[in-house]
């Protein structure tokens, strides 16, 4: 039914724990994986005369994202080769994860979205807002989620 599925990763116990669940989910499918990372983007912040600077430049800040990107998505990679799931990896940078991930999915051609929910409910979701919920209400590609 799923031919290619798109596993977003933060690289977090919970969501390793999503990938692990996804290759067995792929496997299964006869599938194929891209793994995606949402890096942050460059905090620009504007506090006026007198605010602490941040020594970290942009160009410093990209580096470090990139190189957290490819320990994450690295290791994602190695647990589909262990189950021998074809996977891809790709990254973004975005403020915006949510739209990230939907953008990722359908760039790459996938079929579905596997990804994982810290399942905040109530107040605490709607204050945090959860990055699988805006993908569930705003994505056109079924999202499968996993908690």
């Amino acid at each position: 039914m799923f031919k290619h599925i798109l596993v977003p990763t933060d690289g977090s116990p919970l969501s390793t724990e999503a990938v692990r669940k996804a290759v067995e989910f792929a496997k299964e499918a006869g599938a194929r994986i891209t793994f995606f990372y949402a890096k942050p983007d460059y905090p620009v912040a504007f506090y006026g005369e007198g605010a602490l600077i941040d020594p970290t430049t942009p160009e410093k800040f990209a580096e470090m994202a990139e190189k957290q990107a490819k320990e994450i998505l690295g290791a994602a990679a190695e647990i589909a080769r262990a189950a021998g799931v074809t996977a891809a990896a790709r990254s973004d940078t975005s403020d915006s994860p949510y739209d990230a991930i939907i953008s990722a999915a359908t760039a790459a051609g996938c079929d579905l979205i596997f990804m994982a929910s810290h399942g905040r409910r109530g107040l605490s979701g709607l204050l945090l807002g959860s990055e699988t919920q805006k993908v569930l209400t705003h994505s056109k590609i079924p999202v499968l989620v996993y908690r």
